[in-house]
């Protein structure tokens, strides 16, 4: 039946077939963009606030490694949510209803977070990564919807355009949601977000007539005793969930436990998932080696996001303490620095792009193996940086020149740039058969295993201060070790992608 019904929507009122165009592209792409902008607005925004919030004396007033423990955990919980969220389109809601339902939980949560007690503050949390999750698992899904298949010559302009509206929207809210939290009031901070994701549901709703019918069709609709059976499921580990917190309340140890069973999950659940591939007996002797090979690939990434992630605690707490935040005579908000991060992808990503297709033309593009090494040895570079004004700031006190904090995200900027997208090609590329659609959410599994570790190590238990030069110092040495681990493999890596580059 399913395959019937994505035949019926492909037939008929696929956008990709004429009428007004965006930019030459299928007019749904208009409300996708502008869908996924004001997401990644309100997204961003947060993300901005959260730590200086959670530090500010007028905020949570926590100490730095909390700050940095919620903070990790938070964008963790995000990245995970994401395989749950394309789980629930593909059995129950449809792409199209499952976004429209994670952008309503999205604003539910950063009104939730507005409200002034720490109840709320820690329920809008939750409610923003569930939004978050449900979202960015479909929303990329749709724009494919609306091309003519894989070999349609739009396709990769399409998804290039959807990718500037992700980058706009986060360059959009440091500026404004950031300026309105720091300077204002941080809960007007988080309205405004809420209020940025109501404009990008709003005008989803009002274009969903654009969008392929293909984005309605419920792939593999579960049956009435699947139904049944996860909303017994879930109340049972909602009643644990709710038990177990409940006497973390009453017994003293919120504080100190809350984060745990989370952090935990974010180890174990990518683990999980990797080991039933690895077990599986139904794949070909290539594919296990493929496999084995993305797993050194996933666990680069995984040390890699564990640190690059931090621009957004570490980086921010330190620009809150430590940096002037004075440029040619102008003061400006600790959260703006977010900004910088999107500003140097759009300005840098279609470089480093041409580049390798430079090098492709003259037979010397790096590998896979070999762009990972470099994209770990470039973060470790950006941490010895950040070593120098740190060094600094705590021997003489005082504070340093924001051009330190924007030369490491330069850095980290392009470190990204040799990471992120091989590691979403060479996903695609290396995925058994069998795991195709699903291997993208295990890409994502490696952003939640690392940001879980920079969790664990500043929980309560361990109290690692990863805001301390010792701390930068060994991250940075971690990052190295590591890309010259890979970059000393390469040839042993290479075999076992079975000929993909």
């Amino acid at each position: 039946m399913a395959s019937s019904l994505t035949k019926d929507a492909a037939q008929q009122g696929n956008p990709a077939q004429g009428g007004k165009t965006f930019f030459g592209h299928p007019r749904g792409l208009a409300t996708l963009f502008m869908t996924e902008m004001w997401e990644r607005f309100s997204f961003y925004g947060m993300k901005a606030l959260l730590p200086l919030y959670l530090i500010a004396p007028g905020g949570m007033h926590m100490p730095a490694t909390t700050a940095t423990a919620i903070y990790s955990v938070y964008m963790a919980m995000v990245y995970l949510l994401a395989m749950p969220g394309g789980w629930m389109a593909d059995r129950f809601w449809g792409p199209r209803k499952t976004v429209a339902i994670g952008a309503g939980v999205v604003i539910a949560g950063h009104i939730t977070l507005a409200l002034p007690t720490s109840a709320s503050f820690f329920a809008g949390l939750i409610l923003v990564a569930l939004g978050s999750g449900l979202l960015k698992a479909n929303i990329s899904t749709m724009v494919g919807h609306l091309y003519d298949g894989p070999e349609d010559p739009r396709r990769d302009g399409g998804f290039t355009l959807f990718y500037i509206g992700i980058n706009l929207g986060a360059f959009l809210a440091p500026l404004s949601i950031g300026t309105v939290g720091e300077k204002v009031n941080w809960h007007y901070g988080f309205t405004l977000a809420a209020v940025g994701m109501a404009l990008g549901l709003a005008q989803f709703l009002l274009g969903t007539r654009h969008l392929s019918a293909e984005s309605n069709v419920v792939a593999q609709p579960a049956t009435p005793q699947e139904r049944a059976s996860v909303l017994r499921k879930g109340l049972i580990w909602l009643i644990v969930a709710a038990a177990f917190y409940t006497a973390l309340a009453l017994t003293g140890n919120f504080a100190d436990w809350a984060l745990m069973p989370i952090t935990i999950a974010g180890l174990v659940i990518p683990i999980a998932v990797l080991t039933r591939m690895k077990r599986d007996k139904e794949l070909t002797d290539l594919e296990q080696s493929k496999l084995s090979g993305y797993l050194w690939f996933f666990v680069l990434a995984a040390i890699f996001w564990m640190i690059y992630d931090q621009n957004g605690s570490t980086l921010s707490i330190f620009g809150k303490n430590s940096t002037t935040n004075d440029l040619l005579g102008f003061h400006f908000p600790t959260s703006w620095y977010q900004s910088l991060v999107p500003v140097f992808v759009m300005a840098l990503a279609p470089l480093v792009a041409s580049a390798w297709l430079w090098l492709n033309k003259r037979g010397k593009e790096p590998s896979t193996a070999v762009k990972f090494a470099s994209s770990l040895a470039l973060m470790g570079v950006s941490f010895g940086v950040f070593l120098i004004p740190l060094i600094d700031t705590a021997a003489n006190g005082g504070k340093v020149s924001p051009m330190w904090l924007v030369a490491i995200y330069f850095v980290q900027t392009v470190a990204e740039l040799c990471l992120s997208p091989v590691g979403l090609s060479v996903t695609t590329k290396m995925a058994p058969a069998k795991y195709g659609s699903q291997m993208m959410g295990v890409w994502f599994l490696a952003v939640t295993a690392g940001d879980s570790v920079a969790g664990l190590l500043t929980s309560p238990q361990l109290n690692v201060d990863l805001n301390t030069s010792f701390s930068v110092a060994m991250e940075a040495c971690l990052a190295v070790l590591a890309g010259f681990g890979i970059w000393t493999s390469r040839k042993r890596v290479k075999q076992m992608m079975g000929g993909v580059n």
